[in-house]
């Protein structure tokens, strides 16, 4: 007799048994569905990603759209690219689960998923998605617009191999959240070899922080204060507008410089002072920064879940255009698991 447990064993519960015991662990995606009604996205996804000029129901039929934008959110969640999304659903029963997918059903692949995207991008709707879902959060209260924190994160895009000349026609390449922006630094780079030109990020850029370079976009995020939901995404000082009037905003001092939008929609102006050469902050400048910043701090719970529990602030991508779709889908993703904590935990 055998001193170990018996392997290879199957029953007709095994299915069952399995989201079980994932639920009884901690499935996130369980938590996430039972929370967010997904339908909310059904219209505007209909509206822009079915062809409703097709006359003959004759042919294959396309996935569902509400299901496929489940898909990007896991894609964005556990930060997948196209080949490994297809392949983990393919492999893991909660993936399957949150999709709402059989045993027995065909799974999306990695061309049907890239192209779905690719629709997203092209009709903006990963900011159009991203503000509905604000809008809805504003509708429940769960945006309570008392406070609010400004800050920037660095997304980190694929490095560029280039050489030092290439690099220093990029280097003052500038992020905004227009796709057709002229100043790009590359544009002029690899016209003679156009198959590699489409493999070169010409939107993207170097920055270095800490010492460490970096390569890829930055993106200025407004976040409520209290509730610490990203409400807005943009450049400054495009971040604020009419709905921001009278709100205390806090951010650091990298912000200094932007007094004037502050005072144009009425916001008290609580950024952090910034000591110069010759002219260092005083003891009570300083105070008053240690202050400000224990409620600036909490902006990076926000780009700390996306580290960590989200696998990355990357994109996967190149050009500024598929960017700005990750980086607005990446936003909407947390704000729901955001909104699942708050219904966990009783908070509103």
């Amino acid at each position: 007799m055998s001193k170990y447990k018996t392997t290879g064993n199957q029953t007709l519960f095994d299915a069952e048994n399995v989201a079980q015991k994932l639920s009884e662990i901690g499935n996130p995606l369980e938590k996430l569905d039972r929370v967010i009604d997904f339908e909310m996205f059904c219209s505007r996804l209909e509206e822009s990603m079915v062809n409703h000029s097709t006359k003959s129901n004759v042919g294959a039929k396309q996935y569902d759209v509400v299901m496929m934008f489940k898909v990007m959110v896991l894609r964005q969640y556990y930060n997948l690219c196209y080949e490994q999304t297809e392949y983990q659903i393919i492999d893991r029963s909660s993936f399957k689960q949150f999709l709402g997918l059989a045993s027995g059903d065909k799974v999306p692949d990695a061309n049907t998923i890239r192209n779905f995207f690719g629709g997203l991008k092209e009709k903006g709707l990963g900011e159009k998605l991203s503000q509905d879902f604000v809008d809805n959060l504003l509708e429940k209260g769960f945006i309570f617009n008392e406070g609010q924190i400004v800050d920037a994160s660095f997304v980190l895009a694929p490095r560029q191999r280039n050489s030092r000349e290439e690099n220093k026609k990029m280097e003052n390449v500038q992020w905004t959240f227009d796709s057709e922006a002229e100043n790009r630094g590359g544009d002029e780079l690899w016209n003679d070899k156009p198959n590699k030109k489409r493999q070169k990020d010409i939107d993207a850029s170097w920055a270095q922080k800490g010492g460490e370079d970096f390569f890829g976009y930055k993106v200025s995020a407004k976040v409520d204060g209290k509730s610490k939901f990203v409400k807005r995404l943009e450049d400054v000082p495009d971040l604020m507008d009419e709905s921001d009037r009278g709100q205390v905003t806090f951010a650091d001092s990298a912000y200094v410089g932007q007094e004037e939008t502050l005072q144009k929609y009425g916001l008290k102006d609580e950024i952090c002072e910034k000591g110069y050469r010759g002219n260092p902050l005083t003891d009570e400048q300083r105070e008053e920064n240690r202050k400000k910043s224990v409620i600036r701090s909490r902006v990076e719970h926000v780009f700390g879940f996306m580290e960590g529990a989200m696998h990355g602030l990357t994109v996967r991508t190149i050009g500024i255009a598929r960017a700005t779709a990750h980086i607005f889908l990446k936003c909407l993703t947390y704000n729901m698991f955001r909104y699942e904590q708050f219904v966990r935990n009783g908070i509103r």
